[in-house]
């Protein structure tokens, strides 16, 4: 794991074999707001979409559903960068147990909430540039091993930690800690703990808790009552374990941060952690920033020749993958399934380092036998094991097409570091040039070739403003355009070259 801080901003890269698979970044006077606790206040009650918004105090409103309200509320946690999957309140719920009544019919949005009413809520999901943050009213407060839930009466522990008896070690752990009301579940990194370390973890987080509950007592809403810590301190928290070999840190305030952070949560990874010192900085010297630049590009090249496109779009992310200049050996199915093996290893890695999440369409190239559908699937399936976020993956299709729903979390890479192109408006293309030089010629005869305008001997001469492209493309390929309204209009046409104007604009002025 490197860690690159400055006054600007803090950016985290995680390589694994030396590849970046994970980038965090987080510009200062932009903090991640998911994790984050307000008091609140109902502006609107939405009974046909079973919803609320409510005023935190953001630029919009923010979005809360009718599960994630009251009793049936899900216990969401998105702040720890993907690293646990924890199972709603919800869901917990729903599960029967020993002396269990049969549940009547869920409470209705206007049954639990009104508009004016004051709310201490969480924010899991962080606004886009469209809609506003998703909220919950059950909160989430992680530790280095236990996440607090204060409102939920569960005890669980991580799916990631697979083992059975350790899982019923965690589970009898819990118990001999519980407190009278909330619930508890042990992080991944809990796995092997004991309950020194638990009961530690649970004294800091019930005191937190209390702090927020008595601020959130004295405060008028929309007022921020609690913020998690920063990004690199929520990264080391939720993803920094042994299995790393090194924690490198460029910036001595952030490395001094880590060090004592580490040094009461885990001070055995602190011999870990190592000041980066040297010329340059950490992200340009190991190559990361230049495989952040690619991870921002469409077209994504295979060591073997291959190469995919990943285009993102509103609704999903599509993947085509491309044989390329790879040509193979022996035969057509071979080559097939060779591409297809190096595409889905290399796919997994472009949506986790790009974050990309919701639907994900990857378009395999077609192979005929079974059993090779099913080692590429196989191998998709043993890469997406090891991505942190929440995924589900379907069969491959007859057509070569695996579909993938992933759970996002946060902003993704592309939003992160790029706007919408102000040339093209998004659409990732512009005109052509022989399109600009037709709509030039238009122009020239809308505004000079009107024949009530101007006596036909006496029509001014123009001069035409164009960016260097176009005017290269009228003195060559397109000349035949500026010959054809000189000869019909009777008048010369100068061409000026102007590099300061968008390749699609043109000015026209007589002279």
């Amino acid at each position: 794991m490197f860690i690159e801080s400055d006054s600007h901003q803090t950016g985290i890269a995680v390589l694994e074999e030396d590849r970046l698979t994970e980038v965090f970044i987080e510009r200062h006077r932009a903090r991640s707001i998911v994790g984050n606790l307000y008091k609140g206040r109902v502006t609107r009650v939405l009974p046909g979409m079973q919803a609320a918004f409510v005023d935190i105090g953001l630029e919009r409103d923010a979005f809360l559903y009718v599960t994630d309200v009251g009793e049936i509320a899900e216990a969401l946690h998105e702040g720890e960068a993907g690293d646990d999957s924890i199972r709603s309140a919800k869901a917990l719920a729903s599960e029967p147990s020993e002396g269990d009544d049969e549940e009547g019919p869920q409470p209705t949005i206007d049954e639990l909430l009104k508009q004016g009413q004051h709310l201490l809520v969480q924010v899991v999901k962080a606004p886009l540039s469209n809609k506003g943050a998703r909220i919950t009213t059950h909160v989430t407060l992680p530790g280095r091993y236990l996440v607090l839930l204060p409102t939920v009466r569960h005890f669980g522990v991580s799916r990631r930690i697979e083992d059975e008896e350790e899982r019923e070690r965690l589970l009898r752990s819990l118990e001999e800690i519980a407190p009278a009301s909330g619930g508890l579940i042990v992080r991944t990194v809990g796995e092997g703990k004991g309950r020194e370390e638990f009961e530690a973890d649970l004294v800091h987080l019930s005191e937190l808790w209390s702090r927020i509950r008595d601020r959130a007592a004295r405060v008028s809403p929309p007022t921020l009552v609690h913020s998690d810590y920063d990004l690199a301190l929520r990264v080391v928290r939720d993803l920094f374990n042994p299995e790393f070999s090194v924690l490198m840190v460029d910036g001595e305030v952030t490395y001094t941060r880590i060090v004592e952070f580490l040094d009461q949560v885990q001070p055995s990874l602190v011999g870990r952690v190592k000041m980066h010192r040297g010329d340059g900085t950490l992200f340009d010297r190991f190559g990361i920033q230049d495989q952040i630049e690619a991870a921002l590009k469409s077209k994504v090249w295979l060591k073997s020749g291959g190469y995919l496109v990943i285009n993102q779009t509103e609704a999903l992310v599509a993947v085509d993958v491309n044989t390329g200049r790879y040509v193979g050996r022996d035969n057509l199915e071979d080559t097939v399934l060779k591409i297809n093996l190096e595409a889905v290893k290399e796919v997994v890695r472009q949506i986790r380092l790009r974050d990309l999440g919701g639907i994900i369409v990857i378009d395999l190239i077609d192979m005929v036998d079974e059993e090779h559908r099913q080692e590429v699937s196989a191998a998709l399936e043993a890469e997406l094991a090891k991505d942190r976020s929440k995924n589900k993956v379907l069969n491959i299709s007859e057509f070569g097409l695996v579909e993938i729903t992933r759970k996002r979390s946060r902003t993704n890479l592309e939003r992160l570091l790029t706007q919408p192109c102000s040339y093209c408006g998004g659409s990732g293309r512009i005109k052509s040039l022989s399109t600009i030089c037709l709509a030039l010629r238009r122009e020239v005869l809308r505004i000079h070739g009107e024949p009530t305008r101007w006596d036909s001997a006496h029509r001014p001469d123009i001069l035409v403003r164009v960016h260097p492209e176009v005017s290269q493309a009228l003195q060559h390929e397109e000349r035949s355009i500026l010959d054809e309204l000189e000869e019909t209009l009777g008048i010369t046409i100068l061409v000026q070259s102007d590099p300061d104007l968008h390749q699609e604009r043109f000015d026209v002025t007589e002279v």
